[in-house]
């Protein structure tokens, strides 16, 4: 138990540090994330989404994503294939200093994506490939993203109950239409594994965009808690 005790007073450490490291920076933006993910039966889940963003660590919002979709396994754990909606509200300043009028702009979004699934070892691999289909207020966009995230136990040789992790992942977004390139995604983090269907992430994510770069510090929360055992 108090080993137990100890794993979660470093990943509530890790947060507390980065929290006053980047609080002083207002160009590191902060994403608050929920992932949920629950098995309706053995073929069928529910996916569920969402994030909080903000410009500065706290305070100033630059994002609010609201996804879900509807999931089919064709093989047990490994292969899934998904169908779902977004709903993405977008604010920008009128001023640097985040303070004065804000712009809003929504954003609705339908997505498809198959997911495939590795385990060499002790290092577990995630696959994902997604088409969106992007229905902004003025225009229609599509855009493919590939994302290859790892995940590697420290203190187990399991993603199981009390495993602290790493986790890494690289995520490639790319238009159908000039400019080709549109954003890449390259994030690294510490979590810890409340029990195996819950897990707790925070972790720093550079954002490499056509013409500059972003920075933002991240901390969430995974739910695969079943609706069907």
């Amino acid at each position: 138990m108090r080993n137990n005790f100890k794993y979660v007073l470093l990943v509530i450490a890790f947060v507390s540090l980065a929290n006053s490291l980047f609080a002083q920076n207002s160009k590191v933006g902060n994403w608050f994330m929920y992932f949920g993910n629950q098995k309706i039966n053995s073929k069928f889940n529910w996916y569920n989404e969402v994030q909080y963003r903000n410009y500065n660590f706290i305070g100033a919002q630059s994002q609010l994503l609201i996804r879900t979709g509807i999931g089919y396994n064709l093989s047990e754990n490994n292969n899934n294939i998904l169908i779902g909606y977004g709903f993405i509200e977008t604010k920008t300043y009128t001023a640097s200093d985040l303070k004065e009028d804000k712009i809003i702009k929504n954003e609705h979004r339908i997505y498809q994506q198959f997911i495939t699934k590795q385990h060499f070892n002790n290092f577990y691999i995630q696959h994902r490939y997604r088409i969106e289909e992007r229905f902004l207020a003025d225009d229609f966009k599509m855009r493919f993203r590939y994302f290859l995230g790892i995940n590697k136990p420290i203190n187990k040789k399991t993603m199981e109950k009390n495993a602290i992790y790493l986790s890494v992942y690289n995520e490639i977004f790319l238009n159908d239409e000039k400019p080709t390139f549109d954003r890449n995604r390259l994030y690294a983090a510490i979590g810890y594994c409340i029990n195996k269907n819950i897990k707790i992430e925070t972790g720093y994510m550079v954002q490499m965009l056509e013409s500059n770069r972003a920075k933002q510090f991240q901390i969430a929360v995974f739910n695969n808690t079943p609706f069907h055992k």
